[in-house]
């Protein structure tokens, strides 16, 4: 899961694969705000009528457009983000990532949406109700979770302490009635075997709801402008209802809380220069008082009554959001976890709490593509195919034959720590030397990774802009489709697709390019 980051592994059919990192987690000084409650039911995702399954078609011949065109829809989109607020944090100014206003710039975008094929946007859009709702399942079956991650926790120190809090919670018999997943899921489509194929499933700090939305608004705005010239038609990109459906499921989970007082809490880093993307979703909450607030805040402010509720500041607590605390990053000291551990202990809705985290790790994607474990929660047996369908390859690091495969062919794997939020991933040469070097040194660390199976994705022409601007090259994408599940002990209030989110990135960088700004948001034209 990408928590507050998000991360692109891939492959260009070339022999390229990188992961971008997007930071998005934010963080500003503590303060309420008031939203307005307008419990709308928003669009639904457009999820087109089946097609033959086929590769995206170009929709960029840069030999077409010439400098004047491209720099007149470089300016309106400068001028619809600045407008509409799809904006972040300069990094070069100080305050920038603390102080709203202060410091900001445009978001990195793609200038126009990516082609993607209307097959696999629908088997996308249907299988995250399926992928909510498997979610939902895991997060109750306390053993499947412990011995899934036995060996990964002597490994792994930080999903050790996870383990640790989920364990008191089992041991308390501690049940959450009230569970509020926003989820999403990252998929590539792979060339090679003309499939829609999963990266990851987070369940944590999930990344850009906000922005997704706008993004796709800002394509459709110079598509309706422009359109004619492009020969593109904005009716093509499918809406996006990101930003209200994840605000709505909030609201509703608040409202299912029952006590009218009680605030919603964003859980934050420090220093976040994406917390417009974060105050998108505060600001459509629906006449809810929203805090934001750091874990070393909450375990300095918070408190656990009798009754369960927690306080933080004086202020009772109803739905706890986090947008931190997917990364070992988020824990410098104890404080941090004293206020995960107390957050955990209340009766406050936890987006997400320690059992869906931990359904969403590494590890816990691997085991479910075991033969016969996704039955284990599934009775449907059409649902288990939807899911099947987009697995990729999978393998714990105790496979010897796969792990013989991955020496002699490294360029076909992925190596995968238990973390979130990007650049954590082994590729190429480096699979080959962490392998041998887990053989020389024992066993046990090789708990801590799993291996994937690489993708190769269709290279695109795209007009990549950031720091106003814009660049021609070819790129990789990744989709991501949110889902929003809501329950009430046995009563589901919503399970349901909300929205999508492309992430763009230039074929033949590496890591370092990524760190130099070239990963971008995107949405999709559809084909």
């Amino acid at each position: 899961m990408v928590g507050g980051c998000s991360s692109l592994s891939y492959s260009s059919s070339s022999t390229f694969i990188a992961t971008t990192t997007l930071s998005s987690s934010l963080k500003l000084n503590p303060q309420s705000f008031i939203f307005h409650l307008n419990l709308r039911k928003p669009a639904p995702l457009r999820c087109a009528s089946s097609l033959m399954m086929e590769s995206p078609k170009p929709i960029l011949d840069f030999e077409k457009f010439d400098d004047g065109f491209v720099q007149k829809l470089v300016y309106d989109a400068l001028v619809w983000s600045s407008l509409h607020g799809l904006v972040v944090g300069d990094k070069t100014h100080q305050r920038s990532g603390t102080v709203p206003g202060v410091g900001m710039m445009h978001a990195p975008i793609a200038l126009l949406p990516t082609p993607f094929p209307e097959s696999y946007w629908n088997q996308a859009c249907e299988v995250a109700p399926v992928f909510n709702e498997l979610v939902d399942r895991i997060s109750l079956d306390g053993k499947f979770i412990q011995d899934s991650l036995s060996r990964t926790k002597k490994a792994d120190v930080f999903t050790s302490r996870l383990l640790e809090i989920h364990s008191k919670m089992l041991e308390r018999n501690k049940r959450e009635d009230i569970r509020l997943g926003l989820h999403r899921s990252d998929y590539m489509l792979d060339e090679e075997t003309k499939s829609l194929l999963q990266i990851e499933m987070n369940t944590i700090s999930c990344s850009f709801p906000g922005f997704g939305r706008l993004v796709t608004e800002l394509h459709q705005s110079l598509l309706r402008s422009h359109g004619d010239h492009l020969g593109l038609d904005s009716e093509r990109v499918p809406r996006n209802g990101s930003t209200f459906q994840f605000a709505d499921a909030m609201a509703k989970a608040w409202l299912e809380y029952n006590n009218p007082r009680a605030v919603v809490m964003v859980v934050v880093q420090p220093d976040e220069r994406n917390m417009y993307d974060q105050h998108w979703l505060s600001s459509n909450t629906h006449n809810i008082v929203t805090i934001r607030k750091s874990l070393a805040e909450v375990e300095t402010e918070g408190r656990v009554h009798e009754d369960g509720t927690l306080t933080v500041g004086g202020q009772a607590v109803s739905v706890v959001y986090y947008r931190s605390g997917y990364t070992p990053r988020d824990y410098p000291s104890e404080s941090e976890w004293n206020a995960r551990l107390l957050i955990e202990q209340s009766s406050a809705v936890k987006c997400p709490s320690i059992a869906y985290h931990l359904a969403g790790t590494k590890k816990i994607q691997q085991e479910l593509a075991k033969p016969g474990v996704l039955e284990r929660f599934m009775d449907n047996k059409d649902d288990v195919a939807k899911l099947r369908k987009c697995f990729a390859g999978l393998w714990s690091l105790d496979d010897s034959e796969i792990i013989k495969k991955a020496i002699e062919k490294p360029e076909l794997f992925v190596m995968k720590p238990q973390r979130e939020g990007g650049g954590n991933n082994i590729y190429g040469d480096d699979v080959r030397e962490n392998l041998l070097r887990l053989q020389r040194e024992g066993e046990e660390e090789n708990a801590a990774y799993i291996l994937m199976q690489r993708i190769f994705p269709k290279v695109s022409n795209v007009f990549l802009l950031r720091d106003g601007v814009y660049h021609k090259d070819q790129a990789i994408s990744e989709l991501g489709v949110y889902g929003a599940y809501l329950r009430n002990k046995e009563r589901v209030i919503i399970n349901e697709q909300s929205g999508y989110l492309m992430r763009t990135k230039v074929s033949s960088s590496d890591e370092g390019g990524v760190a130099a700004g070239y990963a971008v948001l995107d949405s999709i034209y559809l084909n």
